[in-house]
């Protein structure tokens, strides 16, 4: 009789467990990064009333006789299923698609989240909503991300990355074989008029290119390719001379004048020359007027990938380096997590790379509050990386929502009330029957 009824408590005690948890999820339905919890009953000890019996000769065996005392939770499980992605435009929040956790740092012990939803402090510090510090591989002046060891990441606006002086051009295109060779080609030092330029390019094609120097003004470079034979270009420069005029100049490759040599197939022949083509010039002498104080510029110049075929001419830049000074405007968070920096000149620069944690058994992490999880004895170490490598990647302008099922939740709650009721009446009716014994005297 007093086992029915204690059984009874044992199970209002798990319903109310159950229903904790229940509205505990249903209260989290919009907190995003949440993981649903679960409960999970077991039967506890049963009372042996007789025990089993073997089979013998003349009788067969028998079967226990127990009476189990109740009902006990086997586990609160946190259910680690993703949530939905939603999307919020915003650069700062950010989602995770698959495995892996974000890493936060109070300056004292690490945590790990789902939710997404950073912020920057006035310093410039990427944090979470309670100012903990987002952890990756902060990047140096130059964009080079250091891997060695997890530290804050910081994108401070207003950064200014200096200027870089242009010390490398590539350039691309066709140099068109029909046009004719120059009976007098342009001469190194000679002064030209602008009829006389205009003339002699009949015979080639010159192509303005913008250069930075060390302080980080533009000039212009007046690259020219003229034809001085059936297979040869040879390669210069225009200066202006300070008079409406221009001078040439002859570039250098392997202390000779440059010139390109193409073969039947309309290729360069002397690549191994070409692409390493010198131009060594003052600043002052590229923009008449220029009072900075620049250092000298030193361009290599690689034409090994121009061809000479039958269309027209379309000599171009392919690549170029150099930069004027810049101030960080914006910036981007790519799917392996890295944080590119836009620069008001164009550059774009590595910031730092966002890491992710993720562990052999994510069920067994501690809840510490604030959507944080902590390491258990159970959940093994975090093995922390780059997203995309053995982690999920990130999207950047979303964030997670509550993995929370609203239909699942009130269903189960409807469960765990029913539940509870019939324990109730367990109880109640124990009672009853306690009270007719008692009455017995009577």
């Amino acid at each position: 009789m007093l086992r029915s009824m204690y059984s009874g408590i044992s199970g209002l005690r798990g319903f109310q467990t159950k229903l904790d948890v229940i509205g505990n999820n249903i209260a989290n339905v919009n907190t995003y990064g949440f993981k649903k919890g679960r409960v999970t009953f077991k039967d506890m000890i049963s009372q042996q009333v007789q025990g089993a019996s073997s089979p013998s000769e003349n009788r067969g065996g028998t079967n226990p006789r127990q009476v189990g005392l109740g009902v006990q939770i086997a586990s609160i499980d946190t259910i680690h299923t993703p949530g939905s992605t939603q999307s919020t435009s915003r650069p700062l929040d950010l989602a995770i698609s698959g495995e892996g956790f974000f890493i936060v740092n109070d300056g004292a012990l690490s945590y790990y989240t789902r939710a997404g939803n950073f912020y920057l402090d006035h310093h410039g510090n990427l944090v979470n909503s309670d100012g903990l510090y987002v952890q990756g591989y902060a990047a140096d002046h130059l964009g080079n991300i250091d891997y060695s060891r997890l530290s804050n990441l910081r994108i401070a606006s207003g950064q200014v990355i200096p200027p870089n002086p242009t010390t490398q051009i590539t350039f691309k295109g066709n140099l068109h074989s029909g046009i004719t060779a120059a009976t007098n080609p342009f001469e190194d030092g000679q002064n030209y008029t602008d009829t006389q330029l205009k003339d002699g390019l009949r015979h080639g094609v010159m192509l303005p290119v913008s250069v930075i120097d060390s302080t980080g003004y533009t000039h212009t470079i007046q690259i020219v390719a003229q034809k001085i034979s059936l297979t040869e270009w040879q390669l210069g420069y225009f200066l202006p001379d300070g008079s409406g005029g221009y001078t040439y100049r002859s570039l250098e490759a392997q202390n000779n004048d440059a010139v390109i040599t193409f073969g039947n197939d309309g290729t360069v022949q002397n690549k191994d020359v070409v692409n390493a083509v010198t131009l060594q010039v003052s600043p002052s002498q590229l923009t008449p007027g220029y009072q900075g104080n620049a250092a000298v510029l030193n361009i290599t110049l690689d034409f090994s990938n121009l061809t000479q075929y039958g269309s027209s001419s379309s000599l171009s830049v392919d690549t170029i380096n150099g930069n004027a000074e810049g101030f960080l405007e914006g910036f981007d968070v790519s799917p392996t997590g890295e944080i590119f920096g836009i620069y008001s000149n164009g550059t774009v620069r590595t910031l730092g790379q966002i890491a992710l944690a993720h562990f052999n058994n994510p069920e067994g992490l501690t809840k510490a509050g604030d959507n944080l999880y902590q390491v258990s004895n159970n959940s093994g170490v975090p093995n922390i990386g780059i997203p995309g490598e053995d982690t999920g990647t990130i999207i950047g302008g979303a964030l997670e929502m509550s993995n929370v099922d609203l239909a699942e939740e009130f269903t189960e709650m409807i469960v765990a009330q029913r539940g509870f009721q019939a324990n109730t009446r367990i109880i109640t009716t124990s009672d009853e029957i306690l009270q007719e014994l008692v009455n017995l005297k009577r």
